[in-house]
């Protein structure tokens, strides 16, 4: 059937792009329309999981079931079901690991979480081994327990009987994306995206294949392994209450946030303030090696068109803020630490370093952990409320000049979204360290937007990029005021501070 022009803007504006973000401590969808805006939009928690020190996992049921229940009370809002529904986009939190049964589905074992750090001993050995040059050279990551190999060899190492039945290919991994398009589709496909590929360690950034190397270097089974699909384009059909939606966009968070926030050319950046911080640089067409041990990734392949970017991470960012209120409890909820940090006019020499586990880009240190340094007898709640916050800043100051460095580009201009960009003391803060201008959008919904648009894009929902980078407006410019002598002496407090809190495990 051929559909008038006219009659297509009718049909587009009756149905809705279906946004699932699955993040590491809650799952929420939203229902955007043609112009970007909200139309429905439900959020609920999971439990976190701490068996050890160090330790972090997701119950991948409860992951399921939160995801499809935010999903239907977000249809029900706007009061449409899957007729409705032009195409799911999928954002997720990244490198979290499952395992699961092919034929039940059912997982052999919890969600092994981005955070956790029981294999870091395991990350040592292939450091010592000298096998890094070989995995930075094929996936552009260092070596570390953040990323999902050493998780997939934990799980067929410690978890009885999954190595042996994952040989007879009767076992998936995936990481979220991978989980839920296989329990949307009724188990019929198992997929990922290039970007959640990107970020196992088993991925050639080159080939855009498993790498066979990696996977003998690391002892996994090919059979475990999705395929894997473009970010933009129809990789499955939704089966039960979502029945033959297609699932059409696919992206990690923070590759979808920098879609999100129109980050299209090279040397455009974002950042994300979430639980933890993540800096992506978008470097074109090209991988760009670190020489700062920064993370080469894919931002996104579309139409057969790989885009790469440069990322830093940060561990910890707005989960020290949760931490100052769960357990100091110097703050009640979340919000109120910008009204006390802004109570005092600096932190009198406090630095808080929330390296809870351990430090992530430029630093790479596992074995990191938090630190309060410079505290006087006259140093306050106030205080410590401002140096985290400056603590937070501090870190994205540190990628953003390992950026410059490694891409030889000078940043003009930082786009931030995430939770904590809704703070404006952060953000100045953030933009008197950088010495350049912070940009948060009107839209705060940078990573559904990405899936989103990901998504739309795949089935004609918006003809082209340049349709939807009209979506993108500013809300709040944070210009640089603080001057060149006090930031250059803050930076040095905080790398004293940094080195105090290295190796603190070995120390």
């Amino acid at each position: 059937m051929i559909v008038p022009a006219t009659g297509l803007a009718n049909l587009i504006s009756m149905t809705y792009i279906l946004a699932l973000d699955q993040g590491t401590t809650s799952s929420r969808a939203v229902l955007l329309g043609h112009d970007g805006r909200v139309h429905g939009s439900a959020q609920t928690p999971f439990k976190q999981i701490f068996p050890k020190p160090g330790w972090v996992e997701h119950d991948p049921v409860e992951i399921w079931s939160s995801q499809f229940g935010v999903a239907m009370e977000a249809l029900a809002q706007a009061n449409v079901n899957a007729d409705s529904v032009a195409a799911i986009g999928i954002t997720n939190q990244r490198e979290t690991t499952l395992i699961w049964d092919r034929k039940t589905g059912e997982p052999v074992y919890n969600a092994i979480v981005w955070q956790d750090r029981r294999t870091s001993g395991f990350c040592d050995q292939l450091r010592e081994e000298g096998h890094e040059p070989l995995i930075q050279d094929k996936t552009g990551l260092v070596i570390d327990a953040y990323f999902s190999a050493s998780k997939i060899r934990w799980l067929l190492d410690n978890v009885p009987n999954v190595r042996a039945r994952a040989q007879k290919g009767e076992l998936a991994f995936g990481t979220v994306d991978s989980w839920l398009i296989w329990k949307l589709s009724g188990g019929d496909r198992h997929v990922t995206d290039v970007t959640n590929a990107s970020r196992t360690m088993l991925f050639n950034l080159h080939t855009q294949q498993w790498d066979d190397e990696l996977l003998a270097l690391l002892d996994i089974p090919r059979a475990l392994l999705p395929e894997v699909v473009g970010s933009s384009e129809v990789c499955a059909k939704a089966a039960g209450a979502l029945q033959g939606v297609p699932v059409a966009g696919i992206a990690g968070d923070q590759q979808a946030a920098l879609f999100g926030q129109m980050c299209m050319q090279p040397g455009m950046v974002k950042c994300t303030y979430g639980t933890g911080s993540f800096m992506l640089l978008n470097t074109g067409d090209k991988p760009v090696r670190s020489r700062n041990k920064l993370l080469t990734t894919i931002a996104w392949r579309i139409g057969g068109k790989v885009t790469y970017a440069l990322e830093g991470s940060v561990f910890i960012a707005g989960a020290v803020v949760q931490w100052l209120r769960d357990e100091l409890q110097i703050i009640r909820s979340a919000p109120e630490i910008e009204e006390l940090a802004a109570s005092v006019p600096d932190t009198a020499g406090v630095y808080v370093v929330p390296a809870f586990s351990g430090l992530g880009a430029p630093h790479w240190d596992q074995y990191a952990r938090g630190a309060i340094v410079g505290l006087t007898r006259g140093a306050n709640r106030a205080h410590i409320a401002r140096a985290a916050l400056e603590g937070i800043a501090f870190q994205i100051a540190d990628i953003i000049s390992a950026m410059e460095s490694d891409s030889g580009v000078q940043l003009k201009e930082l786009r931030v979204d995430g939770g904590a960009s809704r703070n404006n003391l952060l953000m100045q803060i953030q933009a008197d360290l950088l010495g350049c201008p912070v940009t948060r959008p009107a839209n705060p919904e940078t990573t559904v937007l990405g899936a989103t648009y990901l998504a739309g894009l795949a089935v004609g929902y918006w003809p082209d990029e340049q349709t939807i980078a009209k979506q993108w407006a500013v809300d709040r410019r944070f210009i640089p005021a603080l001057d060149e002598p006090t930031r250059r002496a803050r930076q040095a407090g905080w790398t004293r501070a940094l080195d105090r809190a290295r190796n603190w495990e070995t120390a």
